[in-house]
């Protein structure tokens, strides 16, 4: 169940070293609906440490446009390429530092979290995510945009939604032995 909050702006983002799509979900009560999705286009910018500033820049710029509350982002998924890897950790960790400048709360999710939250399928690809979220959020056709980056970064802010209203969970036990030492009032003698 979701607890109801007075009013949260959710930030999504979809890092990319090329295109980072960003999303903005507004929270009012229970209901979500998509403020904004867009893309940052970095693929002019060839210098790695310029792009790294244009990102910072913009993900800064967008925090000073719609003013989130929380920040969403994915988390890289393990590659073959390190070098794709490590890139694409730089532009994570740069949007992440734009918004904890801002003192604004970062949650990370694995694409698979993400996937398996929006479509109940963890291998889902781009297009079933993005075809669930334009269902779910009425979004207009019009307004999808021609890349996923922006559907993406959007998963990402509507499956942090998903997770408001979700209870801690209390820690694993190890065993039944460590089950009934930590509840001894669930056990018949």
């Amino acid at each position: 169940m979701i607890q109801p909050v007075k009013e949260k702006i959710i930030l999504g983002i979809d890092p990319g070293t090329n295109i980072m799509g960003y999303g903005v979900l507004k929270v009012t009560g229970v209901k979500p609906q998509v403020v904004a999705l867009g893309v940052i286009d970095l693929r002019k910018c060839t210098d790695p440490y310029l792009k790294l500033k244009h990102i910072y820049e913009r993900v800064q710029g967008v925090i000073s446009s719609y003013l989130p509350d929380e920040l969403a982002i994915e988390a890289p998924f393990f590659g073959k390429n390190v070098q794709s890897m490590l890139k694409l950790g730089r532009a994570q960790g740069v949007a992440i530092v734009a918004a904890l400048c801002r003192d604004i709360p970062v949650t990370e999710y694995a694409p698979l979290k993400i996937k398996m939250a929006i479509t109940g399928n963890g291998q889902a690809s781009k297009e079933q995510v993005a075809d669930m979220l334009k269902r779910m959020l009425h979004i207009p056709e019009s307004e999808m945009g021609p890349f996923m980056d922006a559907t993406d970064a959007l998963g990402a802010a509507y499956c942090h939604y998903l997770q408001m209203g979700r209870p801690a969970m209390p820690k694993a036990y190890s065993s039944w032995k460590d089950y009934i030492q930590k509840n001894p009032d669930k056990v018949k003698k």
